[in-house]
């Protein structure tokens, strides 16, 4: 027989060897024909052969069927119970029949090693701890020289209370395989549960007795101590370890928890600063330990160097990990350092061409710096390798193409965009319409504009975007302004923190003539924003002149002409 054949045959055979012998010792055979069982048989036989090919629907009905036809094979019970229980999206009612069909077998077969083994394993996950540790304490009676029982029977006892005779199962592992800090560490555990202080304590000495320069263990014996409010002796055992081994990178970061309890931040923060330096720290240790470093030096307005010089000692050791540069870049980003983030987009797509999503925040990064040629580039890469979603990259197209004037250009992508938009989701298509209203607007079209925010508005009347443009637009001709103040308070009310829409609240009420509540949604705007624009400024001013303040009015339109040096307008009001 050729080596193709014979890889063939072999699930045949496989399936042969396992259901024959069930056939002859599993269960009581009842009514059912010898015809019966062959055909059930017959079906087993098939169903392993499509299992095989990875088509497991085919599988667990022929399974089924096999089963139905001769329910008193328990063998089929089993393989129809542990399909049950494995396959996806199951349901309770399933849990039970499975669990059901797998103790059939076990009451007729209890020493079959893998079938009471998963059947023992299934009570456990599935709340019937007691059934778990029945079957298993069976097979560790008929079986008692393999060990991997008794490990599986020593956290049987453990789920289910049996704290001392988990210790002796352990007891009886360790004989024969001597210590290891598993085996202690899973005593200990039962130990504290007995609220036995002495001898949990005394477990760990003795393991430590067996290697006292082993950094593990004097960690385990740091953790030991800690358990029990010995902080003096905790402390003392991490500087043993890092003595021991002073380029374990988890020895720092246990002692970083150690001084983190202890409120002691300094001592923290040089910890986690050794531990990120450290080579044999895992990747993905030192970036889920970077991003809560970071997190916490955010949360104290920390903008010193500390975080960029880890950083790149994490880049110097690991140059070619991906997601580095990606936490770097968003932290970056917070920061609002753009440059730099753009900086490590670039190193993110040279390891990674097609990641669209790293093309799309180098788009809005280039936006954010006024790069709109590059913003456009990095649009035109993200749709190349874009297999889905890309109407979020068009909505970013097209306001780009508006600054850049381009307005034909952006109109079109606005179109483009409103085909691909779900013609349920009006929220989205509103957006579009309102941002093709801007760009009528930009073109001096202030009629076709106008119409064009009200069907926005009729999409979504909570379309705070158009709310505010169309209210700004309007009273920048002084046109309809209480409509435009209607329009501009509910956008700030579904935006209270918006120093944009504040903003255009504040110059629709100065319009009106309200000067008192336009400095009061003014003094808003700017303390929303950290950076205010120059716009903002200026309104600022403005409205200062006109309540008398004449100086502080002064005051603003200089900084506003520190932002925008070319602003003819702002030069006027100061000459």
């Amino acid at each position: 027989m050729n080596r193709l054949k014979l890889l063939n045959f072999l699930p045949w055979l496989i399936a042969v060897l396992l259901v024959l012998p069930a056939m002859a010792v599993g269960g009581e055979r009842g009514g059912i024909g010898e015809a019966d069982r062959c055909k059930a048989s017959y079906m087993f036989l098939e169903a392993q052969n499509w299992k095989s090919r990875g088509e497991s629907d085919a599988y667990f009905e022929l399974v089924r069927r096999a089963y139905e036809t001769d329910t008193t094979n328990t063998t089929l019970a089993f393989y129809l119970g542990h399909a049950l229980l494995t396959m996806r999206d199951v349901k309770p009612e399933q849990y039970e029949r499975g669990l059901a069909l797998l103790k059939k077998h076990f009451d007729a077969q209890p020493d079959d090693l893998y079938e009471t083994t998963f059947y023992s394993d299934a009570c456990m996950m599935l709340g019937k701890p007691d059934q778990g540790l029945e079957a298993i304490e069976r097979l560790c009676q008929t079986n008692p020289g393999k060990l991997e029982l008794q490990a599986r029977l020593a956290e049987a006892y453990t789920r289910t209370g049996n704290y001392t005779k988990a210790i002796a199962a352990l007891d009886s592992i360790e004989l024969h395989h001597g210590q290891s800090f598993t085996l202690t560490s899973k005593k200990i555990s039962n130990y504290i549960e007995l609220n036995d202080t002495a001898r949990a304590i005394g477990e760990m000495r003795r393991l430590l007795a067996s290697a006292p320069r082993n950094a593990q263990y004097n960690m385990g014996m740091a953790g030991v101590m800690e358990q029990f409010g010995h902080r003096d002796s905790t402390l003392y055992y991490l500087n043993v370890a890092q003595e021991c081994e002073p380029s374990n990178g988890y020895t720092y970061l246990a002692k970083a928890q150690f001084y983190r309890e202890a409120g002691d931040s300094a001592a923290y923060d040089q910890q986690i600063r050794h531990a990120l330096m450290t080579q044999n720290l895992e990747v993905s240790d030192k970036l889920e330990l970077m991003g809560n470093y970071i997190r916490e030096r955010l949360s104290q307005n920390d903008t010193t160097q500390r975080v960029r010089q880890l950083f790149g000692v994490l880049l110097e050791q690991h140059p070619h990990e991906s997601e580095i540069h990606e936490l770097y870049m968003h932290y970056l980003y917070v920061s609002r350092d753009y440059k730099g983030a753009k900086e490590q987009l670039g190193y993110i797509l040279d390891l990674n061409p097609t990641d669209v999503d790293a093309w799309r925040q180098l788009m809005v990064v280039n936006v954010i710096l006024d790069d709109y040629p590059a913003a456009i580039s990095a649009s035109e890469r993200a749709l190349e390798y874009a297999t889905t979603d890309s109407l979020e990259i068009y909505t970013y197209i097209a306001p780009t193409y508006l600054q850049m004037k381009e307005y034909d250009k952006a109109l079109a992508t606005y179109q483009l965009a409103l085909t691909l938009a779900d013609s349920t989701d009006v929220e989205s298509q509103s957006n579009l319409v309102g941002g093709m209203a801007d760009v009528y607007y930009e073109q001096g079209d202030t009629l076709r504009a106008f119409e064009t925010y009200e069907q926005a508005l009729k999409l979504n009347p909570l379309n705070a975007g158009a709310l505010n443009n169309y209210a700004y637009y309007l009273s920048l001709l002084r046109r309809d302004l209480d409509k435009a103040e209607r329009m501009a308070a509910t956008a700030i009310k579904l935006y209270p923190e918006s120093s944009t829409y504040l903003d255009t609240y504040a110059w629709v009420l100065f319009c009106q003539g309200n000067t008192t509540m336009a400095l009061t949604y003014i003094k808003a705007a700017l303390d929303a924003d950290d950076e205010p624009s120059a716009d903002i400024l200026d309104h600022y001013g403005d409205i200062l002149e006109a309540d008398g303040q004449h100086q502080q009015a002064v005051e603003q339109w200089k900084r506003a002409l520190e932002i925008e040096p070319d602003n003819q307008e702002i030069k006027r009001k100061l000459k």
